[in-house]
């Protein structure tokens, strides 16, 4: 993948030397790290991940318990008494990692509440990244924070500060 994005990168950078055309550059993470706004909502997620973590975990404790109390009465059980505990774990620990999976999984409680609160605030971001490139000409606008091992940056071609100072954000 990196392959690909660094032959991109190239193809477009040799493109754009022909054509005389305008590149720079952002780092959205640099950018969104000065929004006051994006720093409350990450907060604010934090805490929500803290607190689903911490019922996630009490219920594995409980099923622990439950297991090591398995364990120890085991021996004195019925075959039919040990079948009913083994599967009063086993769907005591399918309960947690379906909860597990609605508060962490793709489509869970995370994600959407991570969506609902920084979605808008990225948005407001491109669309000023949008205009800076209209309004300074520019053809394309890379983001390095998206390009893991870019050796090289040109500082001319930095815009992270024109786009903030377009959001009225002070560094």
């Amino acid at each position: 993948m990196k392959r690909i994005l660094l032959v991109v990168f190239t193809v477009l950078l040799s493109f754009t030397q022909m054509n005389a055309q305008k590149i720079g550059y952002v780092n959205t993470d640099k950018i969104l790290s000065h929004i006051g706004e994006y720093n409350v909502a990450q907060q604010k997620l934090e805490t929500l991940n803290k607190q689903y973590k911490a019922r996630v975990d009490a219920d594995y404790a409980v099923i622990k318990k439950m297991y090591d109390s398995y364990q120890a009465s085991k021996s004195r059980m019925s075959a039919s008494q040990r079948s009913q505990k083994e599967n009063e774990i086993i769907n005591k620990e399918q309960n947690v990692k379906n909860l597990q999976k609605s508060f962490f999984g793709q489509d869970g409680l995370m994600q959407k509440k991570s969506e609902e609160l920084l979605s808008p605030i990225k948005q407001r971001v491109q669309n000023i990244i949008n205009k800076v490139a209209e309004k300074y000409g520019y053809s394309f606008i890379f983001d390095t924070a998206a390009f893991h091992g870019l050796v090289y940056e040109n500082e001319k071609m930095n815009l992270n500060d024109i786009v903030l100072k377009e959001l009225n954000i002070n560094k």
